[in-house]
């Protein structure tokens, strides 16, 4: 009876955790949905100011083709930022730490939030594609820091929930963004620099508070080699003193650290005891965003307008989609350490497979049945449900359950590069798919749903209430090593972790 009152002592939810996982994710994760959105409502009057400024500058209209291609670099510079914000997640979690990170990834958010709002009067619209460009760092590096720094502050039994924690506020970005981009509020004439702007908020408010909260123990412990600060953080964290069995935890992987060091992009590659680890990421976060979760949203208000809905109300049914994917998400944190990882990721999966066939099939017969077009809104809804209950938030939460603290860094430069270059892709071919294929389309996606549901139900393992050891000897058997890392031999004689602290 003491033992399991100690064990919900230390897995309870304090107030500084969850106000250190609200403040990371409204400053960081936030920003990342909210701009991801932001510029669609407004790109009519973006688009005239583009062309207004050519005017003014040479006396003549833009033709059509160099406006698009403005445009269309406008929308691509927040993917290649995030690209570029991926690579630099290794160097930074190393040098600043976790919480460092956030606080120095503040600068790509508050500086072209003031440049974005500062555009229009300056009669620049090469202040909002570079601000675009290092929005984009701001996301790439905040969708892979938030989950490493929340996944090594949450106590194992609430891992899982706070790691959805960020894909619920990137959901939550991109409602606000969908409010705020209504026309009778700010996506009009006057009112598009506020919204683009606006990003900064978030930014200000988490360079504000976060500086008050400790920095992950792990990175404190086996990077910094100070016990002292990492015992004090994990004090502050579970709110009471007795963290002894934890820190063994800790200090066990560091042992298993020692034996590989620092683990580089290049040589998460060529490590054997690392192999599943990686290729399930890969697999995971190129699924994640090949799905079409993307072209889904590209492709809704054509389908809402097909269906009937007339097209000054189609921004409404617009932001309710997006409410539908918040609170799915939002029902994700709850379900996460119930279900497990595993189930939510082949559950997904699989209502996304089910509604590409069936949205397919209705987009092909729409004009002859009449009743077709409502199947269509009903497809696009129960996609986004499926995505919002594993695929958008169970990757990353995976990147930093599978790996060790020595690879986690690389692993998750791997798998940010994977989400943005894919993420960018989509976007690059899905208008030439749409072309070519016609209502057909869904169908690659569904092919890529159904490929990464037999790849998690064949090799990934369920995660849930375990620690970063015990899920590394999964992988160990899996990889067919004698150990985590096999260049030590002497860490054969290591006790094994069991799953109670």
């Amino acid at each position: 009876m003491e033992q399991q009152d100690q064990s919900m002592k230390e897995g309870r939810l304090t107030l500084v955790l969850a106000l250190a996982t609200l403040i990371a994710a409204f400053g960081s994760s936030f920003q990342y949905g909210y701009n991801v959105a932001a510029v669609n409502s407004p790109a009519m009057y973006m688009r005239q100011f583009y062309n207004e400024t050519y005017q003014d500058r040479t006396g003549e209209i833009m033709e059509d083709f160099p406006l698009t291609l403005l445009w269309s670099l406008t929308v691509s510079m927040f993917p290649f930022g995030g690209f570029i914000g991926s690579l630099l997640v290794g160097p930074l979690v190393n040098k600043f730490g976790r919480k460092g990170a956030l606080l120095f990834n503040n600068i790509f958010s508050i500086v072209p939030a003031i440049l974005m709002g500062c555009s229009k009067v300056a009669k620049s619209f090469e202040l909002i594609i570079i601000s675009r460009l290092l929005v984009g760092i701001c996301a790439g590096l905040s969708s892979n820091v938030v989950p490493m720094y929340l996944g090594e502050l949450a106590p194992k039994n609430l891992r899982g929930a706070l790691g959805v924690v960020p894909q619920l506020f990137i959901t939550v970005g991109i409602l606000v963004a969908q409010i705020f981009g209504l026309r009778n509020l700010l996506a009009n004439e006057d009112g598009w620099p506020i919204l683009l702007g606006l990003t900064g908020v978030p930014a200000a408010l988490q360079l504000a508070l976060l500086p008050f909260f400790p920095e992950s123990p792990r990175y404190l412990l086996i990077q910094k080699k100070d016990e002292a600060a990492a015992k004090k953080a994990l004090k502050t964290l579970r709110g009471w003193d007795s963290v002894d069995a934890e820190v063994a935890e800790i200090r066990q992987e560091d042992e298993a650290e020692k034996a590989a060091g620092f683990i580089s992009v290049l040589k998460l590659f060529r490590m054997r005891s690392l192999r599943w680890q990686l290729l399930s990421i890969i697999v995971l976060m190129g699924g994640q965003q090949l799905s079409g979760v993307n072209a889904i949203y590209y492709y809704a208000d054509q389908i809402y307008l097909s269906a009937g809905v007339k097209e000054e109300h189609v921004q409404y049914v617009t932001a309710g989609t997006g409410a539908v994917n918040v609170v799915m998400t939002f029902c994700a944190v709850f379900v996460v350490e119930l279900l497990g990882r595993r189930l939510l990721l082949l559950l997904g999966f699989s209502i996304c497979l089910t509604a590409c066939c069936v949205l397919t099939a209705a987009l092909a017969l729409q004009d002859t049945v009449s009743w077709m077009p409502y199947i269509s809104i009903v497809c696009v809804i129960s996609y986004v449900v499926g995505h919002a209950l594993g695929p958008s938030p169970i990757p990353a939460l995976l990147i930093t359950e599978i790996f060790l603290q020595s690879s986690r860094p690389s692993a998750f430069m791997v798998g940010g590069s994977v989400h943005w270059l894919s993420n960018f892709t989509v976007g690059l071919i899905f208008p030439f798919i749409q072309e070519g294929l016609g209502p057909y389309s869904f169908i690659v996606f569904a092919v890529i749903c159904l490929l990464t549901t037999i790849y998690i139900f064949l090799i990934v393992p369920e995660t849930k209430a375990k620690t970063f050891m015990e899920i590394n000897q999964i992988f160990t058997k899996m990889n067919k090593v004698s150990e985590v890392y096999p260049e030590k031999e002497e860490l054969k004689e290591l006790p094994p972790i069991t799953s109670e602290q």
